[in-house]
């Protein structure tokens, strides 16, 4: 089952998601009679979050929505006429906008890194030019907090991550959007309810101290909440002592329920204090009781390197409540991508663009563009190549590159037993070109990836760099443009 469709969750009147200058742009082609200009842009980031071997990509289907739907209606052009910096003629252009521009993107939930082309965007240099802002805006924040998510799955060692979010993200579509991506990224649960429902994320939640301290004790509070959950009850025990009074209320409250007949499974959160030690301490008083499975789930401001230390500890905490951390993405709370143009139409044949910095890492690889991974013999990735779009590449054996910043010299991929095309076609003439999978498929193929991917490229610190290198004919033609700048 596909997600389910909103008018937030489809991105309906967004046309104005836009910087300025993109209008301004846009504007000037059009007096300029270079608005049918055709261009082929691409998206990609720079470099990865600190400390992470790989990037999930996201938030492609939220472009997607955006796209499809991308119109502007009559309170949008009655606003840009009172900046009163547009003509009539931009704005009859505007009021006829319907994007017609190809796209090919890859999917979401694949593993990716720097450098590397995830959407490609073919059309008029007016739609190319509106779009930026919205593919920037949507990709790079929900592929930061997949990433994130995946990073802290990692830590978990495959217990479930409930995503807690909602409360610290960056407003109601930060909470949306972080819920979708943490999701993807490996994240078992949301308590995020309308992301539940425009989504399809399965929700968790326990409940607050509040809920214990609204009624006269403690036990009564965790009586009646099992009562009313008997079968799915996770009891909050740090309201006013753990050891002494909320771990022996809440097996109170689950031996009389179980004593009722009911299938109890014993669960707590702890939500303050030494986790690592009350969490043995409960766990040795649940297996005494007679629980011999307890559910233990742990929050308060955790991340990966937290989570792993309280692994590292001997914790029996065997749930992960993450929020704030997560949903911000902390440590890194940016992604830095960044929206090129690599290539224009002239005289139909496509002729490359290259920008060219003092800083070589900023400077582009020109030309439109195929992304082919390489597999060894036991399906791990090895390495990926850019091949310009007519380039023949070859699908095993040694690969014979070129290094990114030093175009001319060589780079290899050795002993590849297969490889897969990247980049697919998803967009053209103003529609999808197939149905957009349902978000547990998604999931799933970051999570087989990541599964796939070597153990060096997963840890916590200093991972593996994965080798993103260019094709021959690509680093024959970025040496000759930074050589001779303009020239192709």
């Amino acid at each position: 089952m596909n997600e389910p469709r909103h008018a937030w969750h489809k991105r309906e009147g967004m046309a104005l998601l836009t910087d300025f200058y993109e209008l301004t742009m846009m504007a000037g082609h059009l007096k300029e009679g270079r608005a049918h200009q055709q261009v082929c842009f691409e998206y990609y980031f720079r470099s990865l979050p600190p400390h992470s071997g790989f990037a999930v990509a996201a938030g492609l289907e939220s472009f997607l929505d955006y796209l499809e739907n991308l119109r502007f209606h009559a309170d949008d052009l009655d606003y840009l006429r009172s900046l009163n910096r547009f003509d009539e003629e931009f704005f009859d252009y505007l009021r006829d906008f319907r994007p017609t521009c190809s796209v090919r993107a890859i999917p979401e939930g694949t593993l990716v890194y720097p450098n590397e082309p995830i959407v490609q965007i073919e059309g008029t240099i007016f739609e190319a030019q509106l779009v930026e802002t919205a593919v920037l805006n949507l990709l790079n924040f929900q592929t930061l907090i997949a990433t994130k998510a995946a990073r802290i799955c990692l830590a978990a060692n495959g217990e479930p991550v409930l995503e807690f979010g909602l409360r610290r993200a960056h407003g109601p579509d930060g909470g949306l959007s972080g819920s979708r991506a943490a999701y993807i990224g490996g994240c078992s649960s949301t308590s995020n309810v309308l992301a539940g429902k425009l989504h399809g994320i399965p929700v968790a939640g326990t409940h607050a101290h509040s809920w214990v301290m609204s009624f006269p004790n403690e036990l009564e509070a965790f009586r009646a909440f099992v009562r009313l959950y008997p079968e799915n009850s996770i009891l909050l025990v740090d309201t006013y002592d753990t050891v002494e009074s909320g771990v022996p209320n809440a097996i109170a409250a689950f031996r009389e329920m179980h004593d009722k007949g009911f299938l109890v499974r014993p669960a707590i959160r702890l939500d303050s204090g030494d986790l690592a030690k009350l969490s043995k301490i409960a766990h040795a008083m649940m297996l005494e009781a007679g629980f011999e499975d307890p559910l233990i789930v742990a929050s308060n401001d955790l991340e990966e390197d937290l989570i792993a230390d309280l692994k590292r500890q001997g914790a029996k905490i065997n749930a992960w409540g993450v929020g704030t951390h997560l949903i911000t993405s902390h440590d890194s709370p940016a992604l830095n991508g960044v929206y090129k143009l690599v290539a224009l139409k002239e005289e139909g044949e496509w002729r490359p663009r290259m920008k060219i910095s003092s800083n070589l890492d900023k400077a582009t690889d020109p030309g439109t563009k195929n992304l082919v991974r390489y597999f060894d013999k036991d399906g791990h990735p090895i390495g990926d190549v850019l091949y310009l779009r007519d380039e023949a590449w070859a699908r095993s054996g040694d690969i014979e590159g070129r290094r990114r910043l030093q175009p001319n010299l060589p780079a290899r991929i050795r002993k590849a037993a297969c490889a897969e095309e990247l980049l697919k076609p998803v967009f053209a003439n103003g529609r999808r070109l197939q149905a957009s999978p349902p978000i547990r498929e998604v999931r799933e193929c970051a999570l087989a990836q990541i599964a796939a991917i070597p153990e060096e490229f997963k840890r916590l610190r200093n991972p593996e760099v994965y080798r993103v290198v260019l094709g021959k004919s690509i680093g024959e033609l970025k040496g000759k443009m930074i050589e001779r700048p303009g020239t192709a």
